[in-house]
C-alpha cells in the first residue's frame, strides 16, 4: 500500500508520471517565475480533485486542457506546508491520463532554494542559486506530489541572466544565448524516473573540467583546478560500483562543488552530485564522500524508500556499498577502519537523542513529524551495521554479494518498504542457498534491529589493525594528563598516521569525559591540530576542546562556523559551544549575526539546537 505521512497530496487517488518545468530565475527579486505541467494518472474511479504539496509558493492559475480550474490553498502546516486543492470539474475514471498546468512563483521564504549574494561566493562577482529538496522541500520549488512513494521523469527549460550557467539533475538537452536580452536558456531531460526530492537546480558562474569518460567537475573558476585534481579518481568508484551491482544507468556522473553554505557533505542528485567544498583537503583524504554519493546511484536513486520511515533502505545500503567500494580499492582493513569511525558517530547521535529515543529506531514512526527533525547517522550507521551483521550470519560476502546485485535488479525503478526488502531477502536466500541458510536468517533479532531504540543489539567486530595505535595513543594521553607530564610525546607519534587515523585518535580522546587544559595545550603544541586545514580533523579537534570548555579554541570555532555551513560540523559545534562555560552567549550571537550564511534547512535546525525563536 502506498503510504507517506509527510505528503499532503492525494497519492492513493492520482499519481504523477512526468513533469515539464519552465523556470525564469530572477536574482534581483530572489524568486523563480515558473510554470509546471504535471502529467497524471488516476488510480481509482471518480477522481474529482488533485491535491498537490506546496510551501511558500505563490499560485497564479491552474489550467486543465487550456481551461482555468478552481483551486484553494489550505491553511499552512508548519511542518508540511500548504495543500493546493484543485477541483477537476468532473470525475475521472480509473487509469485516466491527464495534464495540469500550474503557473506560480517561488518566494524568499521557501526552504528548497538558497540565494547567495556575490559576496557569499568564491568569485565575489556573481550571484548564485542552489536547491536542496531532500527530504520534503521540493514543495517549495514546485507544486508537486512531494513523496518518494513513486517516481517520475522530468524535462526543464531554465532562463538565467548572462553570463551565468544552469545545471540540473538531468542530461543537458540544448542551450541558447540571447545577447540582446542578456539571457541564457538551458534545457534538460531526465528520462530515468526519480522521486521528487532528487529534482535539483544550480545557477552560477560555473565552469567545468572533464575528469573521466562520463564525468565532469563543475565549480566556480576559483575552485576548478583543485577540484579536478581532488576528484580525478571518480571513474574508479563508478566502475567498482558497477562490478558490485549493475550497469550505471544515468549516462553521466558529474560533480558540482557548491559554495561553502551547502548544508551536506554531498547530495546524490542524479547525473549531478552536489558536494561541499570542505572536501577539498588537498590530499584526497575526504573523497570517500564521492564513493558514498556514487553508491546512491543504485541505493536510493534506483531502489528508493517508499517513505521517510524506511530511509535506512537508502542510506544504510549506501554506506554498505560505499565501504564495499573502498574495500575493493583500498583493502578491507581500510574499509573496516572506516566502519569503526562511523560507529563512533552513531554513538554520539544516539546520545544526542536520549530525550527522543524514538528517533534512534531504524524504522521510526513519523506520523506528524518533519523528517528533518530526526535526521542523524542512525539510518546510515545502524543500517550499515545491520547489513554487515546479516552478511556475516548467512556466511560472508560470497553469499551476500550475489544477493546485493539481485536486490538491485529486483527493485530498480521501484519504491519499497522494509517488509519488501526483508521478504525478498528470505525468498532469495531460500531459492539460491536452501532451507538451511534461510533458517540462519531466523536467528537474527529482527524486532530489536528494526524497531528498538538505541545502539544495535549486536556489536559487530571490525578489524582493529589501523585503530589500535589510535586508541593506545589516546590512552597514553589520558594517563599523562593525570600527572601533567608530557615529555614522552612528540610529533613522531602521529607521523605515520593517515588522516583517518588522526580522526579516530581524536574520536578516542572525545570518549574521555574531560581533559586538563594543560594536556590540550600540550597536544596542540606537539601535533598542531588547531592550525590543520583538513575539515574532518579540524571538526574533531574543536569538538574535543569544547567538551573540556577550553576557551582559547572559541575564536577558531567561530571562524570555522562562519566559513562553511555543513550541518555535520556546524550543528554539533554550535551545541557544544552553547553548552560550554562562557560559550552560550557567543554561540547565539554568532548564529544570529551570520544566519544568512546558512542554508534555510541548516538555519532552522541550528535555531532548534540553540532553542532560539527568531
Amino acid at each position: 500500500m502506498v503510504y507517506d505521512s509527510s505528503t499532503l497530496s492525494n497519492i492513493t487517488e492520482v499519481q504523477t508520471t512526468h513533469i515539464d518545468l519552465n523556470f525564469n530565475v530572477d536574482f534581483k527579486r530572489k524568486i523563480i517565475d515558473a510554470s509546471v505541467i504535471l502529467k497524471l494518472v488516476s488510480q481509482v474511479n471518480n477522481v474529482n480533485k488533485v491535491i498537490l504539496d506546496t510551501s511558500h509558493l505563490n499560485i497564479k492559475h491552474v489550467l486543465f486542457s487550456g481551461v482555468k480550474l478552481k483551486y484553494m490553498i489550505a491553511p499552512k502546516d508548519e511542518r508540511f506546508g500548504s495543500a493546493l486543492i484543485i477541483d477537476l470539474n468532473k470525475p475521472l475514471p480509473i487509469n485516466t491520463e491527464f495534464s495540469l498546468e500550474v503557473a506560480y512563483s517561488t518566494s524568499k521564504e521557501g526552504t528548497a532554494v538558497q540565494w547567495l549574494e556575490p559576496s557569499q561566493t568564491a568569485g565575489k562577482k556573481h550571484p548564485y542559486l542552489f536547491t536542496q529538496c531532500q527530504a520534503i522541500h521540493a514543495r517549495s520549488l514546485l507544486p508537486c506530489q512531494d513523496t518518494p512513494a513513486f517516481k517520475l521523469s522530468y524535462s526543464a527549460k531554465v532562463q538565467v541572466p548572462q553570463p551565468l550557467r544552469a545545471l540540473m539533475s538531468a542530461i543537458e538537452a540544448g542551450e541558447e544565448e540571447n545577447t540582446e536580452k542578456g539571457i541564457n536558456i538551458y534545457k534538460f531531460e531526465q528520462k530515468v524516473k526519480i522521486p521528487s526530492y532528487l529534482i535539483a537546480l544550480a545557477v552560477g558562474n560555473l565552469v567545468g573540467k572533464k575528469i573521466g569518460p562520463r564525468s565532469t567537475v563543475w565549480t566556480e573558476p576559483e575552485y576548478l583546478d583543485d577540484a579536478a585534481w581532488e576528484f580525478e579518481d571518480t571513474e574508479k568508484f563508478i566502475s567498482t560500483g558497477e562490478n558490485l551491482l549493475t550497469p550505471y544507468e544515468w549516462k553521466k556522473y558529474d560533480l558540482l562543488v557548491l559554495p561553502p553554505s551547502f548544508p551536506y557533505g554531498g547530495m546524490e542528485n542524479p547525473c549531478l552530485t552536489f558536494v561541499t567544498p570542505t572536501l577539498l583537503s588537498g590530499d584526497k583524504s575526504l573523497v570517500d564522500v564521492v564513493a558514498h554519493e556514487i553508491s546512491h546511484s543504485w541505493m536510493g536513486n534506483l531502489v528508493t524508500t517508499l517513505n521517510w520511515e524506511h530511509f535506512w533502505l537508502n542510506e544504510g545500503w549506501t554506506v554498505f556499498i560505499e565501504r564495499k567500494i573502498l574495500g575493493r580499492l583500498h583493502g578491507e582493513k581500510a574499509s573496516e577502519f572506516n566502519a569503526i569511525m562511523g560507529f563512533k558517530l552513531l554513538e554520539e547521535d544516539i546520545d544526542h537523542f536520549k530525550d527522543n529515543p524514538s528517533f534512534t529506531v531504524l524504522v521510526p514512526k513519523l506520523q506528524g513529524i518533519d523528517p528533518d527533525d530526526c535526521f542523524s547517522t542512525v539510518p546510515y550507521e545502524k543500517g550499515f551495521n545491520f547489513l554487515y551483521h546479516i552478511q556475516k550470519v548467512i556466511g560472508g560476502p560470497e553469499y551476500f554479494e550475489p544477493y546485493m546485485k539481485a536486490y538491485v535488479q529486483e527493485f530498480a525503478g521501484k519504491s519499497i518498504t522494509t517488509d519488501d526488502w526483508k521478504n525478498y531477502l528470505y525468498s532469495y536466500v531460500e531459492k539460491h542457498y536452501g532451507i538451511e541458510k534461510k533458517a540462519l536468517l531466523d536467528t537474527i533479532k529482527w524486532e530489536d534491529w528494526l524497531h528498538s531504540p538505541g545502539m544495535p543489539p549486536v556489536m559487530n567486530k571490525f578489524d582493529q589493525t589501523f585503530a589500535k595505535a589510535c586508541k593506545d595513543l589516546a590512552q597514553r594521553w589520558d594517563d599523562a594528563q593525570k600527572t601533567e607530564k608530557y615529555d614522552e610525546f612528540s610529533s613522531i607519534d602521529i607521523a605515520n598516521f593517515n588522516p583517518i587515523q588522526k580522526m579516530v585518535f581524536l574520536d578516542h580522546l572525545c570518549e574521555y569525559p574531560v581533559f586538563n587544559h594543560s594536556a590540550i595545550e600540550a597536544l596542540n603544541k606537539i601535533y598542531g591540530f588547531t592550525a590543520v586545514l583538513n575539515s574532518e580533523i579540524k571538526f574533531r579537534w574543536q569538538k574535543f576542546c569544547l567538551r573540556s570548555e577550553y576557551e582559547p579554541i572559541f575564536p577558531y570555532v567561530v571562524k570555522f562556523l562562519i566559513a562553511q555551513g555543513r550541518m555535520k560540523y556546524v550543528r554539533p559545534l554550535y551545541r557544544l559551544l552553547n553548552q560550554a562555560k562562557n560559550g552560550s552567549e557567543l554561540a547565539k550571537k554568532t548564529f544570529i549575526e551570520n544566519k544568512s550564511l546558512y542554508h534555510p534547512i541548516a538555519a532552522a535546525m541550528i535555531e532548534k539546537d540553540l532553542e532560539l525563536n527568531i
